[in-house]
């Protein structure tokens, strides 16, 4: 089923007024990026007014469903699925177009239902200037609790917007060296051993393997990889181990495994469990459950040695960066990770990518139905394109 929705307003400028703005927005994403997470968390202390609905010719955004068809079956610590519910938009604003997404796996609590009843709700045609991100964004954010998936759509659609009017893509203007990007993982889910074989052998291109684990058949599936691969492996435990004296006998023995890090072994509510875990493991642990937004980074400190950033949990680009910037003023290790996604929202994240300790942006690998092109990988390395936004081509226009 097709389902879209238009909003339109007024432009009340030109574009050649536009090139002050620019710089402006230049300046001001240069200061966000330095600035204190206190100062940063100030830009969302007051609540943005309702807006009217009487202008035109502005900001038009459009969405559409679209299911994504894994390859395989996914099998985490708590589910299995072969499916992940998704919607795309689009935000056209004279004669340019941002293309965003919302990916939502189940632990989000987000549907394509109610991604649309957000969308539905968002009055854009009260924004003349798409570089107004931050006013457009608190205005979003404002609109209704939670929904960060539907509030990454649009915050990734405003960026590849701006991106083409500037004509630059986002890494260039955070300033990052696109040749600094880390190779991304691979992930193999939970599976027999014949699967987990096969899933081995597509991931020859890639130099580090991402394992999800939770379950009882954790060393089977590290000693199923082992058998055919000495490729260094990062694991994913979601959440899937209860004590935390297990926990950190079992990190004991990944780490003789060649295992480099462990991605939230304990529940996230386990705090105490979580800092005192990191303080004892021999390996550093990252938060990714437990870290949503940007008000999250400071209470990982000294619980976590490092987060995992997902656009799709903590509402977009914009607070992305600020997340990072954050977690690397504390001393944390970062990864850029991705729910199962297109490659919008894959090259979204990957625009970050270069400021980043790890990546984990194999989402669109995952699926049989991406409608983009985006950033590629070489050899397992993140390979970010000189295409303005955030580098990516329609290959099958839903819209």
């Amino acid at each position: 089923m097709r389902s879209e929705t238009t909003h339109g307003i007024h432009l009340s400028h030109k574009i050649a007024g536009m090139k002050t703005n620019r710089r402006n927005f230049i300046r001001t994403t240069g200061l966000l990026a330095i600035a204190s997470t206190a100062s940063i968390e100030s830009v969302f202390a007051t609540s943005a007014a309702f807006p009217s609905k009487n202008k035109k010719n502005g900001l038009s955004l459009s969405f559409v469903p679209h299911e994504l068809q894994l390859k395989h079956v996914f099998t985490l610590a708590n589910s299995s699925r072969k499916t992940t519910p998704d919607v795309l938009t689009k935000i056209d604003f004279q004669g340019y177009t941002g293309y965003g997404e919302a990916s939502m796996p189940p632990y989000l609590g987000e549907s394509i239902e109610s991604v649309i009843r957000f969308l539905s709700k968002l009055d854009l045609n009260q924004f003349t200037d798409p570089f107004q991100i931050e006013k457009i964004m608190h205005y979003v954010d404002s609109v209704d609790e939670g929904n960060c998936a539907a509030k990454a759509a649009v915050d990734i659609a405003l960026h590849d917007l701006t991106g083409k009017i500037m004509k630059q893509p986002w890494h260039n203007i955070w300033g990052f060296d696109k040749e600094k990007t880390p190779n991304t993982s691979f992930t193999i889910g939970i599976d027999t051993p014949e699967v987990v074989r096969q899933k081995v052998a597509e991931a020859e291109p890639y130099k580090i393997l991402k394992v999800k684990l939770g379950r009882e058949t954790d060393k089977m599936m590290i000693e199923t990889i082992r058998s055919v691969s000495d490729k260094p492996i990062c694991v994913d435990v979601n959440q899937g181990w209860p004590d935390r004296s297990r926990a950190l006998e079992m990190i004991y023995w990944l780490k003789e495994k060649g295992v480099v890090f462990v991605e939230q072994p304990l529940p996230k509510t386990a705090i105490d469990d979580n800092a005192w875990l990191t303080q004892n493991s021999p390996l550093p642990i990252i938060g990714d459950e437990a870290v949503q937004r940007l008000a999250d980074v400071k209470k990982a400190w000294g619980v976590y040695s490092g987060i995992n950033i997902k656009l799709m949990k903590c509402a977009g680009m914009r607070e992305a960066h600020q997340m990072l910037t954050a977690a690397k003023a504390l001393g944390m290790k970062v990864m850029i990770g991705c729910m199962t996604e297109t490659s919008c929202a894959i090259s979204a994240a990957a625009q970050l990518s270069p400021n980043a300790d790890w990546a984990d942006l194999d989402g669109n690998l995952l699926i049989s139905n991406d409608p983009y092109t985006g950033m590629e990988i070489k050899q397992g390395k993140i390979c970010l394109t000189n295409e303005s936004g955030i580098g990516i081509d329609v290959k099958e226009k839903l819209f």
